[in-house]
């Protein structure tokens, strides 16, 4: 059974860094190898790796993708189309490798939580896979 993560998010367009807490649960697990494999069940949220060293990082991806993502020409009547084509581009699952009870994840690198149509409560699950 995975865990779950609760998100919950401030803003319409938001990363969430959520590493910890991914790693939380493979410590709490007592994972030592593995894969740690990390899922969103939202049609307009996502989650991605990228770099959590630097905030601009996340401001230059969100600026990218709005700009590549238009806010308006959609049919879906809800008005939120362009969360939805960011959920698509950014995609909605990871799976991580676990060494030694840790993510193995490079130097610079986070996990991100992507919220497109908030502010929400959100689900991430984490569901773990001993080697």
């Amino acid at each position: 059974m995975p865990t779950i993560l609760d998100v919950r998010t401030k803003s319409q367009v938001e990363f969430l860094n959520i590493t910890d807490r991914v790693q939380a649960t493979i410590h709490s697990a007592g994972l030592q190898e593995g894969l740690a494999c990390v899922y969103v069940p939202h049609t307009t949220a996502a989650v991605t790796i990228n770099e959590g060293a630097d905030p601009d990082v996340v401001e230059d991806i969100l600026s990218g993708l709005q700009r590549i993502v238009p806010t308006t020409g959609y049919q879906h009547s809800e008005g939120n189309s362009p969360a939805h084509l960011k959920s698509t581009l950014v995609g909605c699952s990871l799976c991580l490798p676990v060494s030694g009870g840790r993510l193995t994840l490079g130097t610079w690198q986070a996990i991100f939580f992507c919220e497109f149509d908030g502010p929400r409560s959100r689900r991430v699950l984490v569901q773990l896979l001993p080697a």
